[in-house]
């Protein structure tokens, strides 16, 4: 549990803003004697004694010598991040300074956090639960707004309070049953097995709806994979620069031109693409370093998450449709016909059997936007809820699914009419996974490895 973990006496320090040269620069310390070493090394000693939330100017003085005139601020306990006595030093933000400041703290007694030590003091110290806490690293990752807007839904609590509305109904159910085994020489029930077996299926909606969540959640903190694959002289170079509207990959007359894997980035509504421009397929070829690009164009097919399969309209024909259809699955599939600018039969454009079919022409870069729209709605279906919770967390999801276990458990056990024992037991089973989901139920080793992957000074 979370309340026996072990907690720190010692102050830590880092530096909180991105390292290297800036206008200003913080340096945060955490601990009982954060204030206190402070104060040692700076020019009014009276922080010791000024109450939270303070902002004092100052100079940072090693001996006599002056290091820096800085801001510093206080937050005292249990009212800061962190829970404990923390203190913030604006300093000017040349790399030299601040690595004086950092050593001259040190030297007055606190030491270098570790990896995300600051907000797992806030998670022991009940500031946070963990997933408020694993939310704070997806904010500081978050590359995307849709990306930011579901970390700090999540940040504020948006997830933890789907969970513990779930956790307080069953821990009801729970008592009630461990009520009758007390009483079970009296022969009464006070626990209602009916309504308990309907908040089951409750709860098991809910956590199959957040379960389904993470298809998106993973498409918005990680971005989507999207091949450009067709044979040479297709246009997908062209395609490429005309989706980041600028020239970024190599376009010619001559087929085989792209060699390698060309790779950039493109923000959809909110959601990342990575764009992969592959080298042109074809059945045969002679030159060895053309054959190694289309063995490496496969590859990313495979990979891909979305796959656009581009082909001329002029040359091609409409066989190319049949061939791509039965070369990549459907969910993944992007049919895409090129040079619509130079087809002179236009008939085709309207042919109500190729309503799949996305008709551009890269050059002209025409209907493009179409296109955009269908690769978002393809990654993420309806569109992004901001307001509601989306599972961004593979250790979410495992604890998610053993949940879901569980509560098929009891239901088993209540439609079977199993024990007052047993059915407690199974109860108390999908609350430890609730509680390993939130950090109510925890270890050492398991935190250790969470924060380890959060950034020093966070």
């Amino acid at each position: 549990m979370r309340e026996n973990l072990s907690t720190w006496n010692d102050t830590i320090v880092a530096l909180a803003t991105a390292p290297g040269l800036g206008a200003i620069a913080v340096i945060r310390l955490s601990g009982d004697k954060a204030i206190e070493i402070t104060a040692s090394v700076f020019s009014k000693k009276s922080i010791l004694t000024q109450p939270s939330h303070t902002v004092h100017f100052g100079r940072l003085l090693n001996g006599v010598d002056v290091i820096d005139e800085v801001v510093v601020s206080i937050y005292r306990a249990p009212k800061s991040y962190t829970g404990e006595e923390v203190v913030e030093i604006s300093c000017h933000g040349a790399p030299i300074i601040q690595d004086a400041i950092l050593q001259l703290m040190v030297h007055a007694g606190a030491r270098m956090a570790k990896p995300g030590e600051f907000t797992q003091r806030a998670f022991l110290n009940g500031k946070l639960d963990l997933t408020q806490a694993e939310a704070v690293a997806d904010l500081i990752a978050s590359n995307t707004e849709a990306a930011r807007k579901t970390a700090l839904h999540n940040l504020k609590g948006g997830f933890s309070t789907d969970l513990q509305l779930m956790r307080e109904k069953l821990i009801k159910f729970s008592a009630l049953i461990e009520l009758e085994l007390d009483f079970s020489q009296e022969d009464v029930a006070f626990a209602n097995k009916k309504e308990l077996e309907i908040l089951v299926q409750q709860l098991q909606l809910k956590s199959q709806a957040l379960l389904d969540s993470f298809k998106l959640g993973n498409v918005i903190k990680n971005g989507v994979q999207v091949a450009i694959v067709g044979k040479p002289n297709a246009g997908k170079s062209t395609l490429l620069n005309a989706l980041l509207n600028e020239n970024r990959a190599l376009v010619s007359e001559i087929a085989g031109t792209t060699r390698d894997t060309v790779e950039e980035y493109l923000n959809i509504q909110g959601v990342l693409f990575k764009l992969i421009d592959t080298a042109g397929i074809r059945s045969a070829t002679q030159d060895s370093i053309e054959q190694m690009g289309i063995d490496k164009s496969k590859e990313k097919i495979l990979d891909a998450d979305i796959v656009i399969a581009l082909f001329d309209v002029n040359d091609e024909g409409l066989d190319q449709i049949t061939v791509w259809q039965s070369e990549v699955s459907a969910d993944k599939l992007v049919l895409v016909g090129n040079k619509k600018d130079l087809l002179k039969d236009k008939t085709i454009l309207t042919n109500t059997s190729l309503q799949e079919v996305v008709f551009i022409s890269a050059k002209e870069k025409e209907n493009i936007k179409a296109l955009e729209n269908l690769l978002f709605q393809k990654a993420v279906g309806e569109g992004i809820n901001k307001e509601g919770t989306i599972v961004t967390n593979a250790r979410h999801v495992t604890s998610l699914k053993k949940l879901s276990l569980a509560l098929n458990d009891i239901e088993t056990g209540l439609q079977h009419n199993v024990t007052g024992d047993l059915l407690a037991l199974d109860i108390r089973q999908a609350l430890h996974y609730l509680g390993t989901i939130t950090g109510q139920i925890t270890n050492e080793d398991q935190l250790d490895f969470i924060f380890s992957k959060f950034c020093i000074g966070k």
